[in-house]
């Protein structure tokens, strides 16, 4: 992965080769952004930069195939096994994945290796496995690059083992780790890196990312960024397979008719809870994906209601009208649905029961969607 096909983010490739050039790179670096603003793909970079950068051994095409680059992700067994999985298990399908699509996120991984409904988790296992590997030498005599992705997957007790590495490396050893969930990341790992804040991507940069790297029609390169919320990675996904989002749309308004419907009627407060329910029946990572579409879906509707026209592109079912929705999201409610929304993402991403989580999402919506403007 070359700086060159990593899609904006400009000032940050420049601190990097900066740091790099004037010999500042940090041995520990976070990268924090959503895996759309390209944590990753600059994480890759970064690591070709520091093993391929002597044109004299450059006998790599790729840093995914060089001996001195390590990768740690979340797995898990399938079937029960491997019954102590890391990623050496699982090595080949994510170099390949890798490959294809730098900007994936953990629900292609996931669905990759077969474990959509469950965590992927990086264990005390694959800290030892980690700690092992960076202890050899160099087998090219120049460095070793550990890309730790997804660092928040780690084990808390795989977090403290790997805190003496992140400290003191090995010499000539760096360490990246990138995440999109900055809370979850310990205080003690955090005080050790420097950190580098992805913003989201332009609506421009992704439309030209889609052309360039996609090869997509300029309209509909066009219409795909407006609708990915500065997110390559969504971006992405809307290409390959928008199969997902027609499931969340469907969820979203039935979602919305009965917590307006529930106010005056009893079955339908039954109805609001079998509703909920069947989400939370939904692996959490999917939960959060549908949460994060219904605040893009809201955000939407507030833009229609204040006649932001040129920033609304949701295109919904026939039988939904955005038009007739919008006037019920305004100032003095969306600030309530988009707080509570967020509030069940993070209990959701703290293992919280979903099934309440949900439900209580469901009852206050029932309140707020009835706040008059």
């Amino acid at each position: 992965m070359h700086f060159d096909k990593i899609i904006g983010q400009e000032h940050l490739k420049k601190h990097i080769k900066a740091s790099y050039e004037n010999n500042r790179m940090p041995h520990a670096q976070l990268y924090l952004g959503e895996t759309g603003h390209g944590t990753l793909p600059m994480a890759l970079a970064c690591a070709d930069l520091i093993l391929n950068s002597n044109p004299d051994k450059q006998i790599y095409s790729s840093v995914l195939q060089h001996p001195d680059f390590h990768i740690a992700v979340p797995v898990n067994s399938v079937g029960g096994k491997p019954s102590k999985p890391t990623t050496s298990d699982y090595i080949k399908p994510w170099l390949e994945l890798a490959k294809t699509n730098p900007y994936m996120d953990l629900k292609s991984w996931y669905s990759t290796i077969g474990i959509e409904k469950k965590k992927g988790l990086m264990t005390v296992n694959e800290a030892e496995r980690i700690a092992n590997e960076l202890a050899l030498k160099p087998h090219s005599g120049v460095a070793k690059v550990l890309v730790i992705w997804c660092a928040d997957t780690l084990h808390t007790a795989a977090a403290n083992k790997l805190l003496k590495i992140i400290e003191e490396p090995p010499e000539n050893t760096f360490l990246i780790l990138t995440t999109d969930k900055e809370e979850l990341i310990l205080d003690t790992i955090k005080s050790r890196c420097q950190s580098l804040y992805f913003p989201r991507l332009s609506q421009e940069q992704i439309r030209e990312g889609l052309i360039q790297h996609l090869n997509l029609e300029p309209s509909k390169a066009d219409f795909i960024a407006q609708q990915a919320d500065g997110n390559y990675t969504q971006a992405f996904n809307l290409v390959e397979n928008n199969e997902e989002e027609l499931d969340f749309e469907k969820w979203f308004i039935s979602w919305v008719r009965l917590a307006f419907q529930a106010k005056q009627n009893k079955q339908i407060v039954q109805k609001l809870i079998e509703w909920s329910q069947g989400i939370s029946e939904n692996s959490r990572d999917k939960q959060i994906r549908f949460l994060k579409f219904c605040l893009h879906f809201f955000r939407q509707a507030l833009l229609k209601n204040y006649k932001a026209d040129d920033l609304v592109y949701l295109k919904t079912e026939a039988q939904f009208s955005l038009d007739k929705f919008a006037p019920f999201i305004h100032g003095n409610n969306i600030e309530h649905i988009y707080n509570t929304i967020q509030k069940a993402i993070h209990h959701i991403n703290r293992n919280v029961n979903s099934k309440m989580v949900m439900t209580d999402v469901s009852f206050k919506l029932s309140r707020f969607i009835h706040i008059k403007p």
